[in-house]
C-alpha cells in the first residue's frame, strides 16, 4: 500500500481514445484599429498601449490588451515542464469575444454633430493620396450652391461631416425650391439660419408658411419671388398668422400678393415690408411702430378699388417711424398725397411715387410743404411740369442726392437744366422717356350755329396736315452727377453733357441725337449705353470716350537745328523717357470706357 503523502499521478489517456477536435478556419481579422476604431489602412494610432508583461508579470488569467486580430490561446498552466505526463484540457470550439471594437456610425440626421476623422485628424481626403485641412474644404462647401453642398455629403465621411458643420453654421441661404418636401428637409439642418431667400418653382399656400414657421424659430429676413408658372395662394389671414408669430421677424418681401384681400399687419420688430402685385384691398392696416421702409406695388387694373386715400393717411398714426415709402399705382392722385402730407412723417427720406397720372404740381407743392430733407424723390410717371420741378429744386439743394422723373411728358429740357444747376449735391438723375417728339396732329376746331332757336357745336373736319416734330437740345453741366439716364429721348439733337464725376451714361433709343452736335466732357466715365442708337451716333461717341482718333495719330520723335536746316531723329533714350512718362501719367487721366450696343 502507498504511502498517503503520495502524489497521485492520472495518466494520460490514450491518443486514439481522445475526442477528435474539428479544426478551426481561419478568420479575417477587424479592419479597424482595436485602440481607437479608426481603419488600419495609413493609420498609426496615438493612443499608447499598455505595457509589455514581463517576468513575474501577472498570470495568464488577466486581461490581454486587445489587438486587431483576434487569435484563439489554449489555456496552459504555467511553471516548468515535467516529465511526467499531466492531464491536458483541450480548448473549446473558438466562440468571438463579446466585447467589439468600437466603429464610430454617422447619422446625416443625427442633431449632435460627430466629429469623426475631421476632428480627431484635421485632414480630409480630396483626392488619390491628397488630404487637406477641414476648414478649407468647409471654406471651399461655403461658396457652393446648396444643391452642390447636398451633393458633397455622398463622398466620404469627412466630406459629410464638412457638409453638416456647413449647414449648421449657415446664416443665410438662397434656394431654388420646387416644393414644401425640399424645404421641409433641409430647413432644419441649419439651426442659426436668419435670413432666407426662395425662389419658389411651385405655388406657395399656408403649409408653405406653416413649414417655414416651424423650421427656421430665429428667422429675421424671409424673402420669396415666384416663377413664371408659380402662383402665390397665400390669403390676408395667413399672411396676418405668420407675421403675428414670427418675434423676430424684421424684414419681409413677398411677390405676387394678388390674393392676400386685405392687410392687417401688426408687428413691433417688422422694420423693412415689400408686397408686390396688390389688387384691390379691402382693408389696409399697418401697424408697425418700428417700420423704416415700405413698398407697396399694385397692380395696373383700371378696376382695382384700394382705397388709397385712406391708407396714406393712417401710416402718420401706426408707422410714425417711417423713412423709406415706395408706392406704385396707376390710382395715384393728388389727394392720396395730399392725405400724406398730413400724416406728419417728418422723418421722411426718400419718397417715391410711381405712375400716378393724376399727380400734378399741385401735389409737388404738398410735397414741399410736408417733408424738409429728402434725398430721394421718384414722380416717375406722373404730369409735373416744369414748375412743379422748379419748386423741387428751391426746397432740397442741401439734401436731395436722387431725382428720377422718366415718363414725365410735360416736362422739358430746360426745367431738367435748372433742376441740375440748383441741385449741387445730386448724383443721379433719370429722365427716360420724358423728352420725346411726339407728333400730335392739329385739334379739331369748333364754331357755333343756329338751329331752331337753339346753340348747337358743330366740329370741322380734322385737317391732315403734318406738323413738323420740335427738337430740343441739353446742356447738364454738374461737378457731383454720377448716373445719367436719357434712354428713349427722342426729342433731343443737341447734347452736351460737362460732368467730371460721371460714370455711366444711358442713351438708348435716342434715335434723333445728331452726332454732329454731340459733346461728352466726361474723364471718368465707364459705361455707355447706345442699345437702339443710329450707326453714325455710337461711331462718334466711340470716337469721343475711347479716343480713337487720339491713338491712332501719328507721332514725329523728329528735332530741328538750330539754324533750321536739317532735322535730326531724337535719341533712343529719349524715346524711352518719353515713352514712360505717358505710360504713368497719359493712360492715368484716359479712363477705361465700355460701350454697350
Amino acid at each position: 500500500m502507498a504511502s498517503s503523502d503520495a502524489l497521485s499521478v492520472v495518466p494520460a489517456p490514450d491518443a486514439a481514445a481522445a475526442p477528435a477536435q474539428p479544426a478551426v478556419a481561419k478568420k479575417r481579422g477587424s479592419y479597424n484599429c482595436g485602440r481607437c476604431g479608426l481603419p488600419k489602412k495609413g493609420h498609426v494610432c496615438s493612443i499608447p498601449g499598455p505595457p509589455a508583461a514581463g517576468a513575474g508579470a501577472a498570470p495568464a488569467a488577466e486581461h490581454k490588451p486587445r489587438r486587431a486580430l483576434h487569435f484563439d490561446e489554449a489555456a496552459a498552466a504555467g511553471g516548468a515542464l515535467d516529465a511526467t505526463p499531466v492531464a491536458v484540457a483541450y480548448p473549446a470550439p473558438h466562440r468571438p469575444p463579446e466585447k467589439k471594437a468600437r466603429v464610430d456610425v454617422v447619422d446625416v440626421d443625427d442633431s449632435e454633430p460627430e466629429s469623426g476623422a475631421v476632428v480627431r485628424q484635421g485632414l480630409v481626403a480630396v483626392g488619390s493620396g491628397v488630404r487637406v485641412p477641414g476648414e478649407v474644404v468647409i471654406e471651399v462647401l461655403r461658396r457652393l450652391a446648396p444643391r452642390a453642398v447636398a451633393a458633397s455629403a455622398a463622398v466620404s465621411r469627412g466630406w459629410r461631416d464638412c457638409a453638416r458643420r456647413v449647414w449648421r453654421g449657415a446664416e443665410e441661404l438662397r434656394l431654388r425650391a420646387a416644393g414644401v418636401s425640399t424645404i421641409g428637409t433641409l430647413l432644419p439642418r441649419c439651426p442659426a439660419l436668419s435670413r432666407l431667400v426662395l425662389r419658389m418653382e411651385s405655388d406657395v399656400d399656408a403649409t408653405m408658411l406653416a413649414c417655414l414657421a416651424f423650421s427656421c424659430p430665429n428667422m429675421q429676413s424671409l424673402e420669396i419671388s415666384m416663377a413664371d408658372s408659380a402662383v402665390n395662394r397665400m390669403t390676408g389671414d395667413e399672411l396676418t398668422r405668420f407675421i403675428s408669430e414670427k418675434k423676430s421677424l424684421t424684414v419681409l418681401k413677398v411677390d405676387c400678393c394678388s390674393g392676400l384681400g386685405f392687410l392687417n399687419i401688426n408687428s413691433t420688430s417688422l422694420s423693412t415690408l415689400w408686397l408686390s402685385d396688390l389688387s384691390s384691398l379691402t382693408k389696409s392696416v399697418i401697424n408697425c411702430p418700428n417700420l423704416s421702409e415700405l413698398s407697396l406695388i399694385f397692380s395696373q387694373q383700371d378696376n382695382d378699388s384700394t382705397d388709397l386715400i385712406s391708407m396714406m393717411d393712417s401710416l402718420g398714426r401706426t408707422c410714425s417711424n417711417l423713412r423709406k415709402l415706395h408706392i406704385s399705382s396707376i390710382h395715384l392722385c393728388n389727394e392720396a398725397v395730399f392725405a400724406l402730407g398730413s400724416a406728419n412723417l417728418r422723418g421722411l427720406c426718400m419718397l417715391s411715387l410711381l405712375l400716378g397720372k393724376k399727380i400734378t404740381d399741385a401735389a409737388v407743392a404738398s410735397i414741399v410743404r410736408s417733408f424738409t430733407s429728402l434725398e430721394l424723390l421718384d414722380l416717375s410717371g406722373s404730369c409735373i411740369t416744369d414748375n412743379g420741378l422748379g419748386m423741387v429744386s428751391k426746397a432740397f439743394p442741401d439734401t436731395l442726392t436722387r431725382l428720377l422723373l422718366a415718363m414725365c411728358p410735360n416736362i422739358t429740357s430746360y426745367g431738367v437744366q435748372v433742376a441740375t444747376a440748383q441741385l449741387p449735391l445730386l448724383q443721379l438723375m433719370d429722365c427716360g422717356k420724358s423728352l420725346c417728339a411726339n407728333v400730335q396732329p392739329e385739334a379739331p376746331r369748333s364754331y357755333f350755329g343756329d338751329l331752331n332757336g337753339g346753340i348747337r357745336f358743330c366740329s370741322k373736319l380734322q385737317i391732315t396736315r403734318k406738323q413738323q416734330p420740335t427738337y430740343q437740345k441739353l446742356i447738364i453741366k454738374h461737378a457731383n452727377l454720377k448716373k445719367l439716364s436719357l434712354w428713349g429721348c427722342s426729342g433731343i439733337d443737341a447734347l452736351c453733357v460737362n460732368c467730371p464725376e460721371l460714370n455711366d451714361l444711358n442713351l438708348n433709343s435716342c434715335i434723333n441725337l445728331n452726332p454732329e452736335r454731340l459733346l461728352l466732357q466726361c474723364p471718368s466715365l465707364k459705361d455707355v449705353h447706345v442699345t437702339g442708337c443710329r450707326d453714325m451716333l455710337i461711331g462718334a461717341i466711340r470716337n469721343q470716350v475711347l479716343n480713337e482718333f487720339a491713338a491712332a495719330e501719328p507721332r514725329m520723335p523728329c528735332k530741328r537745328l538750330a539754324d533750321g536746316s536739317k532735322r535730326v531723329q531724337v535719341p533712343q533714350f529719349m524715346l524711352e523717357q518719353q515713352f514712360e512718362d505717358e505710360k504713368w501719367c497719359g493712360e492715368s487721366r484716359r479712363s477705361q470706357c465700355a460701350v454697350h450696343i
